[in-house]
């Protein structure tokens, strides 16, 4: 892989995390100090979650339409901008729900299509992609940790100018990512993304994308809640947030030796078995720091390995001109159904039952997910037979 593409597109990386660091740990606070009350907080989070659900399809369909990927990533990251900038004018309810909406229409649209545009880059090495990715995972860290010392001094008021300054940065970054070549797959007969979805592996491996997901909304919406509960500090809890991420680029580091030596189908199905592992330690041993700090270095496994597994099995079953609706496909189904699916139950799950049945929810979840992944691994063994 030449130096110059690396930059470029682990950069992106960089600026698309650390802008999701700012956004989406501090924004419901943001709101809070506006003065919204918390059902407004929840529903204008809402809107950016039911976004993910359809945007990456749509903008999916048109990049694999035009064939210039990176053009529509930078139109993407521009109206991002222009559409988040309306933050700093007013904060309304309704303005914000109007801002919100548009803003994550094309927000949540940008990063599956750059996932393609970097798997087509990196041509040959695909392999290769978590070396590029773990940049997004060190922006995350920095703006998560660089941000709470600047909101002391400051307040919270200049979260949208923050947010809105990353935007920039992702844009400015976004001018010089490279037009991958024409694959050979998009100079032959184009294949029907019906087609592909009639493949038993296809539809196993959407649906562990969907279980692995859902199984980690409990995580999303009430981990931090769950750990004051029994009695960590706010100040731990956070320590532990930070080194699941640390522990995630950990695994991107290696994982390029990793995705060769054993396969993608193996990998996705150990990441599974890791998940309902982490899940169950959550939710019996959470009395027991030294339990919790393990079962937090897993998220190695239930994002690290899991995301870079499904990103090449995605990549391999959509190729050519359906590698955009491929990636958006896989970005619905799993961070948006998925997640918002996890945590909707899950707060049913906490109201009636408490935390610990939130995080056996969870590992219920991952375990259906070993079920699929193990049908996957042996659809695409009998494809190949």
């Amino acid at each position: 892989m030449k130096p110059l593409p690396y930059l470029k597109l682990s950069g992106f990386y960089f600026f698309y995390f650390a802008s999701l660091g700012a956004f989406i740990p501090y924004w419901g606070l943001y709101l809070k100090t506006q003065g919204f009350e918390p059902d407004q907080v929840g529903h204008l989070m809402a809107v950016v979650q039911g976004t993910k659900i359809i945007a990456p399809n749509v903008w999916g369909w048109l990049a694999d339409l035009k064939g210039r990927r990176a053009g529509i990533i930078r139109l993407g990251a521009m109206l991002s901008l222009i559409m988040f900038s309306g933050a700093t004018f007013a904060a309304g309810y309704w303005w914000l729900m109007a801002v919100m909406a548009l803003f994550s229409f094309f927000w949540n649209a940008v990063l599956p299509q750059f996932e393609a545009a970097t798997l087509k880059n990196l041509g040959e090495e695909t392999h290769r992609y978590s070396q590029v990715r773990l940049w997004g995972s060190v922006g995350f860290i920095v703006s998560v940790a660089g941000l709470g010392p600047v909101f002391e001094r400051f307040g919270m008021s200049v979260l949208p100018w923050l947010v809105l300054a990353l935007l920039f940065g992702l844009w400015i970054n976004s001018l010089a990512i490279p037009e991958a070549p024409p694959s050979t797959e998009e100079s032959q007969a184009r294949e029907s993304i019906f087609q592909v979805l009639r493949h038993p592996a296809v539809l196993f491996l959407l649906a562990s994308c969907f279980f692995i997901q859902a199984s980690h909304g409990p995580y999303y919406t009430f981990y931090t809640i769950y750990l004051e509960d029994y009695g960590y500090s706010r100040s731990a809890a956070g320590q532990l947030w930070a080194l699941g991420v640390l522990a995630e680029v950990g695994i991107f580091l290696v994982l390029h030796r990793w995705v060769p030596r054993f396969g993608a189908w193996r990998l996705l199905l150990a990441a599974m078995l890791l998940t309902t592992l982490r899940w169950a330690v959550v939710a019996t041993m959470v009395s027991n720091p030294v339990f919790i700090v393990g079962a937090q270095t897993l998220h190695a496994a239930s994002f690290g390995v899991y995301h870079v597994a499904a990103i090449q099995l995605i990549f391999q079953y959509f190729p050519g001109s359906l590698q955009g609706r491929g990636q958006a496909l896989y970005s619905s189904l799993s961070f948006g159904l998925g997640g918002a699916m996890g945590s909707f139950i899950s707060g049913y799950v906490w109201a009636g039952l408490g935390g610990p049945w939130v995080f056996g929810f969870g590992a219920l979840l991952a375990a259906l997910g070993i079920i699929t992944t193990a049908l996957g691994l042996r659809s695409s063994a009998r494809a190949v037979l």
